[in-house]
């Protein structure tokens, strides 16, 4: 009996522990939003990473500038789209380039473009790109002529030449300046010009200088035919011979009668 009553009695104490401790644990508070989990931004991909300059997209940067529907048109046809973007991702020399705005293409004759082969359309994009990063300071100390993605020789000649306020551009068929700078982040510059650079491969005449004329040599005298019975002979017209005979002939039987009238 008196250990069924200390067992009752531990069951109690056990009892109030428990109460006690559900007692101090804190309720929920009515209506408390639930804790915000903030999201970590993702972990950059390998593609990214490997850019450190970012995607540079030429026709991107002069669609944002305007007035190069042309020029643009010309990079897309040729494919020198694709050839800039994998250049500007893989070279450590940049890359510059002088585009020509819709009115520099406007001053072509017309329908120039359209008589170019895709060879040519291609070489005339790639005659205004230079194959490495140019500011506007290093234009004073570059060697011409400039080596263009189109090559370099008497053919394709392109001259720079630096003022103090300006930089003029000439090709022997082309003379112009850059007027604006358009894009530059001392990986790519591109700059804005007012006239087409045309190279002499594509429109300077291909056919030879004409070799001196040499002077034509004394024509000989005209000899005379000789005479002879195939010979047509031209007629004679000896109408006054013969009157002039015949009064002679006249005059002397006249003279002969008299003197024998006379006798």
């Amino acid at each position: 009996m008196k250990q069924q009553s200390i067992s009752s009695f531990f069951i109690f104490l056990l009892f109030l522990q428990c109460t006690n401790t559900f007692a101090q644990s804190p309720a929920a508070a009515p209506g408390q939003a639930p804790a915000v989990v903030v999201a970590q931004p993702p972990a950059a991909t390998p593609t990214q990473a490997a850019a450190p300059h970012g995607i540079t997209n030429v026709t991107k940067i002069l669609e944002k500038a305007g007035h190069f529907t042309i020029f643009i048109r010309l990079l897309r046809s040729t494919q020198e789209e694709n050839h800039l973007f994998s250049a500007l991702n893989d070279s450590s020399t940049g890359l510059t380039i002088f585009a020509p705005t819709d009115s520099a293409f406007s001053e072509l004759k017309s329908g120039t473009l359209n008589t170019l082969s895709d060879g040519d359309k291609s070489e005339l994009v790639k005659f205004h790109v230079i194959p490495t990063f140019l500011s506007t300071s290093q234009f004073q100390t570059v060697s011409n002529p400039l080596g263009t993605w189109a090559g370099t020789g008497s053919r394709l000649p392109l001259n720079v030449t630096s003022y103090p306020n300006s930089v003029n551009i000439t090709t022997g068929l082309t003379n112009t300046s850059l007027s604006g700078t358009v894009y530059t982040d001392n990986q790519l510059a591109i700059y804005k010009i007012e006239k087409v650079l045309l190279p002499k491969d594509i429109f300077a005449s291909n056919a030879p200088a004409p070799a001196p004329v040499a002077p034509a040599p004394e024509k000989p005298a005209k000899a005379v035919p000789a005479a002879n019975d195939e010979s047509p002979v031209a007629p004679v017209d000896i109408s006054s011979a013969v009157w002039f005979m015949h009064n002679n002939v006249v005059g002397s039987v006249g003279i002969v009668a008299v003197a024998v009238f006379a006798l």
